[in-house]
């Protein structure tokens, strides 16, 4: 197994499994401060569910980064390839996490609060989608960075360079064959 393979591989570990456990974690949580509430107030159980099941998304954006790099995982892929895999899963990673246990908090003192009587119901979902967010740009920035790190596009911008590189020896070629020419009828002065 090569190297590139590796990082990859642990980029997805990462990605898919710190996601899954940010949203096992916070959505356990709610469920808790749920079941607190319940004894208060037990009508309002669908509000309950609905707030304990919100930081569950963060673990399926890990999902969603793994397959947009999963076409990458190749036995000879570049090691660039394999250290931008790993890099995007150590993105997901953090950020999912961070934000799947901040949510939790916001709907864990909402599911408090609506246990004591009090309705902030849509206040708390609005508040809970703030930390969401930051989820939904971390999976935006794996979306990039797995566009970056396609190996097509890695391939034809080293031909490019290499196109570049032979234009740039070709029109060299000239001017030392002029400085050749030059030298050589120096040369022959010199001699005269």
């Amino acid at each position: 197994m090569s190297t590139a393979l590796i990082f990859a591989y642990l980029g997805v570990a990462l990605m898919v499994g710190i996601s899954g456990l940010a949203s096992a974690v916070a959505t356990a949580r709610c469920g808790m401060a749920a079941v607190g509430a319940m004894k208060k107030n037990s009508g309002a159980f669908g509000s309950y569910m609905i707030l304990s099941a919100l930081p569950g998304s963060q673990g399926l954006y890990g999902f969603v980064g793994f397959f947009m790099v999963n076409a990458f995982l190749v036995e000879d892929m570049p090691l660039i390839t394999g250290v931008g895999i790993f890099g995007a899963g150590l993105l997901m990673a953090i950020v999912t996490l961070s934000s799947a246990l901040f949510q939790a908090k916001v709907c864990a003192n909402g599911i408090a609060a609506i246990g004591n009587g009090n309705d902030v119901m849509g206040k708390t979902l609005i508040l809970a989608a703030f930390p969401e967010l930051y989820a939904i740009l971390g999976v935006a920035a794996t979306f990039l960075l797995a566009g970056a790190i396609d190996p097509v596009k890695l391939a034809e911008a080293e031909a490019a360079e290499v196109a570049e590189a032979k234009t740039e020896v070709v029109a060299e070629a000239p001017a030392a064959e002029q400085d050749a020419v030059e030298f050589e009828a120096a040369a022959q002065e010199v001699t005269e």
